[in-house]
């Protein structure tokens, strides 16, 4: 019988597995992709057991060649993911973090001036049932979305933002795009999700939004013009009809 020492050192590496799995199963759940996740995850069960404990040569050395070649397949399969993992990974979040620690008071009034004429357009487009779709950039670049549409590069303003919106405005169609705290582009195209599990009287927007927070960590804000409830799709899940407190706690979180 066997007996190991059991030190920090073996309880650090479980634990930063056990990150990597979640983050990784996270991931997968945003991208619509949990199915293949599970798949693989069962599937590498399998060739531990048949080589590692039934020692099966034959049959273990054909999952050590399928292993070996899978793994080139899943970074084609999954290279949207890894590249925004990477994407997270570089980014400069947790530095930032700590430099907004120590100012706090500043940052967060900074904040609150940029989120209130959000808040404030949504309600009013709402109440008129104006559609709209508005996405906030986070951690992941969303350069190859603004490109898609019309460039404006404009302060935050609520009438600004009901202007495009509005049903007779070219822009009214499309995503308006809010990065670094400015409206960077407006009728901008986004990737449309198909995920089955989207009930059936969202609409295309609702879609979009979905699609364009599976693809990266942006928050979508969507006005729905058949009702007018505010919605926000955010890291691959809806949050239907918010209130204007409620978009306000959300989006300052």
């Amino acid at each position: 019988m066997f007996f190991f020492e059991f030190g920090i050192k073996d309880f650090i590496d479980i634990l930063l597995v056990a990150l990597l799995l979640y983050y990784t199963y996270k991931l997968m759940k945003a991208s619509g992709s949990i199915n293949v996740f599970t798949g693989i995850l069962v599937f590498i069960l399998i060739w531990l057991i048949v080589s590692q404990v039934l020692e099966m040569k034959l049959l273990g050395s054909i999952f050590d060649k399928l292993v070996s070649v899978g793994v080139i397949a899943l970074i084609v399969l999954f290279q949207e993911e890894i590249r925004r993992f990477l994407l997270t990974l570089g980014s400069q979040r947790h530095i930032s973090g700590l430099v907004r620690f120590f100012s706090k008071n500043n940052h967060t009034d900074a904040k609150h001036e940029a989120i209130m004429p959000i808040v404030m357009a949504c309600l009013s487009m709402g109440k008129q049932k104006v559609g709209a779709l508005i996405v906030i950039e986070h951690n992941v670049p969303l350069n190859e979305i603004v490109r898609t549409g019309d460039l404006i590069d404009a302060n935050i303003n609520q009438r600004l933002i009901e202007n495009i919106f509005f049903k007779n405005s070219p822009l009214h169609d499309g995503a308006m795009i809010i990065s670094k705290g400015r409206i960077k582009a407006a009728g901008c195209i986004l990737p449309v999700s198909h995920n089955l599990d989207i009930p059936k009287q969202l609409g295309l927007r609702h879609r979009a939004g979905m699609g364009i927070s599976q693809a990266s960590d942006a928050v979508a804000i969507i006005v729905s013009e058949e009702t007018g409830h505010i919605s926000v799709a955010y890291e691959g899940q809806f949050h239907l009809k918010l209130s204007a407190e409620e978009l306000e706690s959300f989006l300052t979180r």
